[in-house]
């Protein structure tokens, strides 16, 4: 078994311990492998493992690794902040896009689609812990932006994504996820159906599976440490 592999396993065992802990099903939560800056190589170790989904930060590199794997029939995920002129290749090179913040941003994916592809399946960044250096909608201007958003041709509007403070304070971070769970499900109690909440990595991911996660965003313990 390689690293990675043994990597993955023990990524699996702490999700199901953690949901196991709360009362939750080890099934409804999905691992995304964050695999920014590793080589395709390293995908493909994984994805022999039998993961299937993978997060990239960067556009140019996260859409030349879905090409060199396409016969892996895996699913991309772009977690990274995203630029107006950069849309167009990850409209049609991911399957889900986690950090729509701006309106502009999703309507160029929404236009920039290929129809003959199913909807890209979108989540929107809200800034919870409202730092001025980190993207995300603020939570008093999300329920506009979904809306706007969730009405847009060729996008699937999944749920929130949120990247709280690095802090090492559990109480501050458990608040933060309940907060984020709080802004989806007053979202569908407004007719909304949204079922992902992306949030929770290496480190917290077990404090966010207890607030709700339904995909943790895992590079670290996978992959190792980068450079």
């Amino acid at each position: 078994m390689t690293s990675i592999a043994s990597n993955l396993q023990a990524v699996n065992a702490r999700i199901a311990a953690a949901a196991k802990a709360c009362g939750r099903a080890p099934g409804d939560i999905a691992l995304l492998a964050v695999s920014k800056t590793w080589p395709a190589k390293c995908v493909a170790e994984a994805a022999d493992a039998g993961q299937r989904a993978f997060g990239e930060n960067y556009v140019p590199e996260g859409s030349d690794k879905a090409a060199a794997l396409a016969d892996r029939a895996l699913a991309w995920h772009f977690i990274g902040p995203l630029q107006s002129n950069k849309t167009r290749l990850v409209a049609n090179a991911f399957d889900w896009v986690h950090s729509i913040d701006r309106l502009k941003i999703a309507e160029r994916l929404s236009a920039q689609r290929d129809a003959a592809r199913p909807p890209l399946n979108v989540c929107l960044q809200v800034n919870v812990s409202g730092e001025a250096s980190k993207s995300g909608v603020a939570p008093d201007a999300l329920a506009a932006l979904a809306q706007a958003v969730s009405v847009l041709p060729g996008l699937r509007l999944r749920g929130l994504m949120a990247i709280p403070e690095a802090t090492d304070d559990i109480a501050l971070l458990k608040q933060r996820f309940a907060q984020v769970r709080a802004l989806r499900d007053a979202l569908n109690g407004a007719g909304m159906a949204l079922d992902t909440l992306s949030m929770g990595m290496s480190h917290d991911l077990e404090i966010a599976i207890a607030e709700g996660a339904t995909m943790v965003r895992i590079g670290t313990a996978i992959f190792g440490a980068r450079a």
